[in-house]
């Protein structure tokens, strides 16, 4: 490997980090009750037929928000725009000063710098739920440590971060725009 794309490879670390993020993006998850410990309890023959599962239930989980804390928002961006054609925005107060595009389903990227000097580069994903409050008892109950029970982002809804695994993990819950 020549110098100049070795360090083009170091300085495109944090959006070459997250290329898997984006590929799993539409990835569809069973919900933790369709897994089966120890056994299969699904049909003798069909698709779920000796994996341990059973039939899909059509549960799954959807990523609202990406988000991608990076030293280098500007190259991170420049780089997403180049490999995958998005164009991004400008910062986005309500989001920490992200700077977004929009994902396939519906959701959004956001890449913004580190809001404190402790903090690092991370990817974090936010998946959507239906009640905040529950999903963070949920997986405070399953052992997650919970870094912020509850945020709110005017006009967005609420957020919650939890630790498990040696991996960050966001909650979001849309803002009820009915009333």
């Amino acid at each position: 490997m020549s110098e100049s794309t070795r360090r083009d490879v170091l300085r495109l670390g944090p959006a070459v980090m997250a290329w898997p993020w984006l590929a799993a993006m539409q990835a569809g998850c069973t919900s933790q009750t369709d897994a089966v410990a120890g056994g299969d309890d699904g049909p003798a023959d069909g698709p779920s037929a000796g994996t341990g599962q059973k039939p899909d239930t059509g549960a799954s989980m959807k990523v609202h928000y990406l988000e991608i804390v990076s030293t280098e928002v500007d190259a991170v961006c420049a780089s997403y725009a180049a490999m995958l054609g998005v164009t991004f925005g400008g910062p986005d107060p309500v989001l920490g000063n992200a700077r977004t595009a929009a994902l396939s389903g519906g959701g959004l990227v956001g890449v913004r710098a580190p809001l404190r000097a402790t903090e690092t580069a991370v990817v974090r994903p936010y998946f959507l739920v239906d009640d905040l409050d529950a999903a963070v008892a949920a997986a405070a109950a399953a052992g997650a440590e919970v870094a912020i029970a509850s945020m709110e982002l005017p006009g967005r809804g609420r957020i919650a971060v939890f630790l498990q695994g040696g991996a960050e993990h966001g909650l979001w819950e849309i803002a009820d725009t009915a009333g």
